[in-house]
């Protein structure tokens, strides 16, 4: 199936999945029109083939009217769909972004947070978008027990970086989720290859990503390959950053070698991806 014909399924999936629940007719209309807006960057519209958003977000679980907490959210690639659903659902969508009540906080953290609360300021958009602190030190995404489903995609290996980060991070999106609610998680996966010492090329093993949701209170739910690349042989020069988006080709701050086969990457495409879905059970 071509990645076109498999982006189309999917929405076709989604919308089955969702219609077969009272009111979930709604439900559907709303993500398939946030997933297919023009308005949303035409870059990650195109990434879509790769990211699948209509099925991984059916099969986290994503319903009408819920609390979603995103953790980190990049460049807004899902916050572009979260946030114009939960407003059209009577939800509530909120972003954890940099904590700036950290005394330690760079310039250009504090930077890249107002431009990412500026970009989604336009209420008849998006809705009301809330922020929240998130950090090595920061406090709780929320009250305890306040989140239907806490999503964070492509950062774990970030935190594996930092000792203490991850299992912090853990306990704080155990803490803001009910019980029963959702972990939802998308990451570069190493397996079947060992993973590198603390995920340094940004792949990482499922078995430690499950160990560190167990430890914190969660039990692994469903395992989806609904973002599996077996094009990616995870051997790359520069680590998981010689593929798009990022697009590598030197060591930072080197000049790109003018023989390297940017080619070669780009036609594997994206990460290999493990997609996971946690519920909280103490």
């Amino acid at each position: 199936m071509t990645a076109s014909r498999r982006q189309a399924f999917g929405l076709a999936a989604a919308a089955l999945v969702l219609a077969s629940a009272p009111g979930a007719l709604a439900a559907d209309a709303a993500l398939a029109k946030a997933v297919a807006s023009e308005a949303r960057p035409a870059a990650d519209r195109a990434r879509d083939k790769f990211r699948n958003p209509a099925e991984s977000l059916s099969f986290w679980g994503l319903k009408p009217g819920k609390t979603v907490v995103e953790v980190s959210p990049g460049g807004g690639y899902w916050t572009e769909i979260l946030a114009p659903y939960a407003a059209a659902t009577k939800g509530r969508y909120i972003a954890g972004v940099a904590d700036l009540a950290n005394p330690n906080l760079s310039e250009g953290a504090r930077k890249a947070r107002a431009d990412f609360e500026a970009r989604f300021a336009d209420t008849a958009r998006y809705g009301k978008v809330e922020f929240v602190g998130f950090g090595a030190v920061s406090g709780p995404l929320g009250p305890p027990g306040s989140a239907d489903l806490v999503l964070t995609a492509r950062n774990i290996h970030n935190w594996m970086w930092t000792p203490g980060m991850l299992p912090k991070v853990m306990n704080d999106f155990n803490a803001v989720l009910k019980k029963g609610g959702v972990l939802a998680v998308e990451e570069h996966r190493s397996d079947p290859r060992p993973m590198a010492a603390d995920g340094r090329d940004g792949y990482v093993s499922e078995a430690a990503v499950i160990a560190a949701a167990e430890a914190a209170g969660f039990r692994l739910d469903a395992r989806s390959e609904i973002n599996a690349n077996p094009k990616d042989t995870k051997d790359h020069p520069f680590g998981v950053w010689t593929l798009p988006p990022v697009r590598r080709s030197s060591a930072p701050g080197a000049q790109p070698a003018p023989d390297f086969d940017r080619a070669r990457y780009d036609a594997i495409g994206e990460s290999d991806r493990m997609t996971l879905r946690f519920v909280k059970v103490r």
